[in-house]
């Protein structure tokens, strides 16, 4: 779940979550969906999603008492969605941590905007650029479009989820274990051979010699960098 950018909605309403997944899911996004103080949690640790959508009116917990611990065990962007529009718990939750705050009702396009907001601060704190450059590859990490002489390559969401954690950091080599931990956080932990078997196949679709690799080199029993020309803000 993390190999786009994923979203964690945790609301007690299906109506609500029903409407904010549509809503996201049509923008692309993967989601994650919890009714509960515990199942959120659980989610966060099992999934870590980019940015979390909470309401605070849940019913084993309130939400309130959740942003601290969000914000400590994770570094997901943490958004309330909640009817309460007192000054007083706006401010009380930002206080606690929270990045952002929308009260309902709110409209979705609006939600989409906060949430394209939250993903390029979190690309700026990790020093990367929204868009990225190499020969005639365009990778849009914003957008988690990739495009080869302007034409959008197909990708699945693995071999996405490989050449992005590699454009948040162009240039630098990245470990076996670190790209495998975002792509399979939850399996093939030990398994190189199936991150190798994925990184031919992106070659194939994006380099011009796939033998003879220019974009993503091989950093021998380390991992992969990719080689950029020009990256743009």
């Amino acid at each position: 779940m993390t190999l786009r950018h994923c979203l964690l909605i945790i609301d007690d309403e299906p109506q609500i979550r029903r409407l904010v997944q549509a809503a996201l899911t049509r923008a692309d996004y993967d989601t994650v969906e919890a009714a509960t103080a515990r199942e959120g949690m659980e989610a966060l640790r099992r999934v870590r999603p980019a940015i979390t959508l909470l309401d605070l009116g849940l019913p084993d917990r309130d939400g309130l008492e959740l942003v601290p611990l969000i914000k400590k065990e994770t570094d997901t962007t943490l958004i309330i969605l909640s009817a309460r529009d007192g000054t007083d718990e706006k401010v009380a939750a930002l206080d606690l941590g929270a990045d952002d705050y929308l009260t309902k009702p709110f409209d979705t396009d609006e939600l989409l905007a906060r949430v394209r907001v939250a993903l390029r601060n979190r690309l700026a704190r990790a020093g990367s650029a929204a868009q990225l450059q190499a020969g005639n590859i365009v990778i849009d990490l914003l957008a988690h479009v990739v495009t080869r002489d302007g034409q959008e390559v197909h990708l699945t969401p693995k071999e996405y989820g490989v050449l992005a954690q590699l454009a948040r950091f162009p240039g630098r080599v990245i470990t076996h274990k670190q790209i495998m931990d975002q792509v399979w956080p939850n399996e093939y932990a030990h398994h190189v051979e199936y991150l190798r078997v994925l990184v031919r196949t992106l070659r194939q679709k994006l380099e011009a010699d796939p033998q003879r690799p220019q974009i993503i080199c091989n950093e021998p029993g380390i991992g992969y960098r990719l080689k950029m020309t020009d990256i743009g803000a």
